[in-house]
Parts: C-alpha cells; sequence; structure tokens
C-alpha cells in the first residue's frame, strides 16, 4: 500500500502519529456527515425506512470487518462505556467471584466491573505488567493466562494495551476463560480496524469498540458485537426502536415487550443518526477496502527503520511479536524529562502522546517516511 495521505485533510507541516488518540476524518467521511446535515433542512422527506435502511447497512459493514455469523449480533452504541455496562447487566453473577483484567486498563473497561464488584461482592484482579524489560510482554501474558481459574466470572482486555500496544494473545486467553466457564469480554477500541480481528476465531462474548479511532469513524458512536450469549439479554434502555416490529410505525402503540433478535436490542436510543450512522458506514466502507491486515503491513513498513534504531539511542521498544505495529510505546532514557520530550515534539508539529510510562507512537496510512524521519531527528537529539 502507498501513502493514503490523498484521502485526508491534513497539513504538510504536522506530522500526526496519534491515531490512538483521535483518527483525522477521512474526506469521504466528512462529506456523508455534511449530507447527513442537510438532509434535516426537508424533515418531510425523513421516511420510516431512513430509520433502518443505514443502521442495517452499518451492521452488515461491521459484521464484515470483524466476521461475525450475523449483522443482527451487531449493536449500535454511543461509546464502549455503553457496551460494557450493558455486558455488566447481563452477567450472571453466581459464575465466579473474580473479574481479570490487565493492570493500567483504560478508564471505561474497569469502571463498569468496579460497581459490578460493589453490586455483586466480587473482586477485580489487575494484572500488572512484569517489572524489567526482557520477554515483558510474553511474561504479561503468561500471568494473565495463569490467574485465569474455576473462580474466574469475567476476563475483560484490549487487543493491545492502550498505553503502549503490548499484545495480548486473545485466542489463547480465550480458550482458557471458557475452559474455566468465564466471560470474555473485548475492548477493541485501540486495534480493531488497524489490526485484524476474527470474532470465529477469537470467540469473544463480546467485542465493543468506540468509532473515531482505528475505526476512523466520527465521535459519539461506537459499535458491539454480542455472542449468543446474551442473545436474551436485557438492554440498558427501553427504546421504542429495539422492540419486535418497530419498522411499523403505524403500529408503534400496540405495545409489545418483546424485543428485535440478537444484538439489536442493545441498541441506543435514536440509534437512527442521519448524521453519525452514515459517517460511520463511510469510514469502514474504507476500512475493508484498505483491509486491516492491510494497514497493519503498511505501519510496520512505516516504522522499520526507527524501530531499529531507537534502541542504539537508549529508547526501549516491546518486541515486534509482542506489541502492534500501529500502536506501541517508546520508553526514554532515563535522563529524559518525558514532559519537556513531549514539549520538544510538539514545537515540531509531531504528534504523539505521553501514556503511563511510554511515549505513545501510533500511525495510520496518510503517514510517510518524512513523518517518521520527523520524530527520529527529535528524538535522535535528545
Amino acid at each position: 500500500m502507498d501513502c493514503q495521505k490523498k484521502h485526508f485533510s491534513l497539513p504538510e507541516n504536522h506530522h500526526y502519529l496519534n491515531c490512538a488518540y483521535m483518527s483525522p476524518l477521512l474526506k469521504s467521511v466528512e462529506e456523508a456527515g455534511t449530507q447527513g446535515i442537510k438532509i434535516k433542512r426537508r424533515p418531510w422527506k425523513i421516511t420510516p425506512d431512513h430509520f433502518f435502511e443505514d443502521s442495517s447497512r452499518l451492521r452488515d459493514l461491521f459484521a464484515q470487518l470483524i466476521n461475525a455469523g450475523s449483522a443482527r449480533d451487531i449493536a449500535i452504541l454511543p461509546a464502549t462505556s455503553y457496551g460494557l455496562s450493558t455486558v455488566a447487566k447481563n452477567m450472571d453473577p453466581s459464575r465466579g467471584r473474580t473479574i481479570i483484567i490487565a493492570g493500567q486498563q483504560f478508564p471505561s473497561n474497569v469502571y463498569a466491573w468496579k460497581r459490578f464488584c460493589r453490586t455483586h461482592n466480587c473482586r477485580i484482579k489487575a494484572i500488572k505488567a512484569p517489572t524489567g524489560f526482557k520477554d515483558r510482554g510474553e511474561r504479561w501474558n503468561e500471568r494473565i493466562l495463569e490467574a485465569i481459574d474455576t473462580d474466574t466470572l469475567l476476563v475483560a482486555l484490549g487487543h493491545v494495551h492502550w498505553t503502549d500496544g503490548t499484545l495480548f494473545k486473545l485466542r489463547d486467553i480465550g480458550e482458557q476463560a471458557r475452559i474455566a466457564g468465564a466471560y470474555f469480554v473485548v475492548d477493541g477500541t485501540q486495534s480493531v480496524g488497524a489490526l485484524p480481528f476474527d470474532v470465529q476465531d477469537i470467540k469473544p462474548d463480546a467485542l465493543i469498540c468506540s468509532g473515531y479511532k482505528w475505526l476512523m469513524g466520527p465521535y459519539s458512536i461506537a459499535l458491539g458485537y454480542f455472542s449468543k450469549r446474551f442473545a436474551d439479554g436485557l438492554p440498558l434502555e427501553e427504546g421504542w426502536i429495539t422492540r419486535k416490529d418497530s419498522e411499523n410505525f403505524s403500529g408503534l402503540v400496540q405495545y409489545t415487550d418483546e424485543y428485535q433478535s440478537g444484538a439489536v436490542r442493545f441498541d441506543v436510543g435514536e440509534r437512527s443518526n442521519f448524521i453519525l450512522v452514515p459517517m460511520m458506514i463511510a469510514a469502514l466502507q474504507q476500512l475493508i477496502r484498505w483491509e486491516p491486515q492491510g494497514i497493519q503491513d503498511y505501519c510496520r513498513e512505516l516504522t522499520a527503520d526507527i524501530v531499529q534504531e531507537l534502541p542504539h539511542l537508549g529508547y526501549r521498544i516491546e518486541q515486534p511479536a509482542w506489541r502492534g505495529d500501529h500502536l506501541f510505546g517508546i520508553r526514554l532514557p532515563k535522563h529524559l524529562n518525558p514532559a519537556e520530550l513531549e514539549q520538544d515534539l510538539s514545537r515540531s508539529n509531531i504528534h504523539v502522546s505521553l501514556r503511563g510510562s511510554a511515549l505513545r507512537i501510533s500511525p495510520n496510512v496518510y503517514n510517510s517516511e518524512q513523518d517518521m524521519n520527523a520524530l527520529l531527528e527529535v528524538l535522535s537529539q535528545r
């Protein structure tokens, strides 16, 4: 794949290596949003079909991206926290007493479980990263696997750690969770779209992804996959559109307690957003054309030189087998002040993030060799 910057409105004098914070908008996504705004000019042209057709199309695209068995397994959500709270509402607390997460996990994938534990008298076990850098990713995965036992109720992880891109071997972890009878839930916000994810292979009970990072969509929309384990679950809201036969507007006052089948029951209220949904559709269409593996390969080739060079300058980077190519953390030499380095990078219009103990680098297909050279120049001067 060649650099795809032409599809974005990015200035030449800025080096945006921060997709893990928020992706820039594709031109096609921006145009879809503009057209969505214009639709509201003439509301009499918005028909009942508009409330369902684009939502169904969006489900189809996300199901294709993650190889879900059915588009009915996909819910349209406002945020990752909403999807994880939906999972928490529908877990059976009698199955175990311990919830396993990674140390320093993103808060959205922690707070839902904290509330659950307060309500159901269970505990969270956060598996901290190993001290020392040798075989760090491998040892961290081993610690998680060893922690799963018959008392485990839930294992909740990202595919990569949000601060430094440490890769979690979800196939192995998920298998261990199933053997223990535990729920297995993945926050795919920092991976899905740029790192291949196949729900038929990994078999999570739920996969929740915010749309505004690696899915390249707008803010305030997320997508969730829910397995058959939650097929009869209860939604957070009691909306009309998630009820059986809601497509029949003339029959809406024929109230029913029956929900739409599958994960559609978990949709957020007003899910048929005439601005955000078309934007998310346009983003997924482009991602499917590029393919997540193609994006991962591009990021690997793009960062190959800097990954080889930085260790010679005293920086530390996780071994390739245990990190993402689209998101990885650089640990700094002891003499460097992280805040000062971040300011130096900002002055050079190099956009990255300081997360935990790592300088987080997260490129995408709009980045070029010029961006990486600019980053290396600042880091080598320190």
